[in-house]
């Protein structure tokens, strides 16, 4: 009798090993101390939902809350709810969406755009202290590997079940 094969043992002991260093990093950065110390350090008194969304909005311009939604992979009405506490609180605002005077977009008001560079800045001054000993040539290859595998991710998550496997045969 044969012993059941484990995730692990299906896959490349590469693939395995970057799976579990994002596990790792995912859980380190989600951690609620670490979160509440970057808010500290940025001053902005907001939750990681509220951080999330208030990022993604910053990095896509305007957006409709299907859209956000979407690209957070929440339901729409989580986003709803927070973008009603964040617009209450300032940070962002409601504006009637150019191509479709009914529908409205979600913008970064100006007290939100400083508080997404405020925790950017202290998020990154974290993240230099941690990579100090990396060479500007690591750091680059760093930086140019997570976006690549940030866009193969969207874009695997992209493709329709009939699709398949199709995307592992995609160039690199």
């Amino acid at each position: 009798m044969s012993t059941p094969q484990s995730a692990a043992d299906s896959v490349s002991t590469d693939v395995a090993e970057i799976e579990r260093a994002l596990s790792r990093v995912a859980y380190l950065t989600g951690r609620v101390r670490q979160h509440d110390r970057l808010m500290a350090l940025a001053g902005v008194p907001l939750d990681r939902a509220a951080v999330a969304l208030l990022r993604q909005i910053a990095d896509s311009r305007s957006l409709r809350l299907g859209e956000l939604a979407a690209q957070l992979a929440v339901e729409a009405s989580h986003v709803t709810r927070q973008v009603q506490q964040l617009q209450k609180a300032g940070y962002v605002t409601r504006v009637p969406d150019p191509d479709d005077r009914r529908a409205q977009r979600i913008e970064l008001t100006p007290f939100g755009r400083d508080a997404v560079d405020r925790i950017r800045e202290a998020s990154c001054r974290g993240m230099e202290m941690a990579l100090a000993e990396w060479s500007p040539q690591e750091l680059e290859r760093l930086a140019t590997l997570f976006h690549r595998m940030v866009d193969d991710f969207l874009a695997y998550a992209d493709e329709s079940p009939e699709q398949g496997d199709a995307g592992a045969s995609r160039p690199a």
